[in-house]
């Protein structure tokens, strides 16, 4: 299939077959090519859970509410967002990108690139994602609206609006790994319909992890695996020419 055909194939799958299973290194493989999507500064502050031993899926469906869709899937992939890691992979993603500056660089930039790539993963990114009660949100929301009354400045930076951030970057990547699978003849199902705290008890997830969306996996049980037609508004209304 093309990129269209793929596309048009992805559908959200409410019930699953029970004879015919995906392979679970294949999905795996499409969790690798998720790691691909696009993220905010490369922190990459995700993680997916693939679901596998039955015990685990039975819980799990029930935490998302009993969903045909979670109840028949013989598979399970929970993307999360690690937003308290972010010291972390600041550290991680600096490593990688000053490497990949001595390796690809002129000699002439080398040092300078790498000054930059520092000071933004080692300070400027760490003072976006911490979080204090709310207040460092608010500090770094006067400044940066201060800031924005003199020149261009993102203002999208209190506490609640990285939060919102670490879940569009996941987003992506639990999108790119729909796509992925769809590339494979297999269906997946995006499920925001969940009680995220006892999904986190059954993933064993700390307080600073959320649950970004649920995703279970298979291929289509016929008929009762897609509810009719794709609908979609007309696209006039929400293409904006300009």
């Amino acid at each position: 299939m093309n990129l269209e055909d793929v596309l048009n194939f992805r559908r959200s799958v409410r019930n699953f077959s029970k004879e015919n299973l995906p392979e679970v290194d294949k999905v795996k493989h499409c969790l690798e090519l998720a790691a691909l999507a696009p993220n905010s500064s490369n922190m990459q502050l995700w993680e997916f859970y693939h679901i596998t031993d039955p015990e685990a899926l039975k819980l799990v469906g029930e935490a998302c509410l009993s969903q045909s869709a979670a109840t028949t899937a013989p598979q399970v992939v929970v993307f999360v967002t690690r937003q308290d890691l972010h010291r972390k992979r600041a550290k991680q993603v600096f490593a990688l990108t000053r490497d990949n500056i001595l390796r690809n660089s002129p000699v002439e930039k080398l040092q300078n690139r790498i000054k930059i790539q520092k000071l933004y993963y080692g300070k400027v990114l760490p003072l976006l994602y911490s979080r204090f009660f709310g207040l460092l949100g608010v500090f770094r929301k006067l400044l940066s609206t201060a800031i924005s009354l003199f020149r261009p400045m993102t203002t999208f930076v209190s506490e609640s609006d990285v939060r919102v951030m670490a879940h569009k970057s996941c987003g992506l990547a639990a999108q790119t790994f729909m796509i992925a699978m769809a590339a494979e003849g297999y269906d997946t199902c995006p499920i925001e319909g969940f009680d995220g705290r006892r999904v986190k008890k059954i993933l064993g997830l700390p307080y600073g992890a959320e649950i970004n969306m649920v995703i279970p996996c298979g291929i289509r049980n016929g008929n009762k695996g897609i509810w009719g037609d794709r609908v979609r508004i007309p696209f006039d209304e929400v293409y904006k020419h300009i």
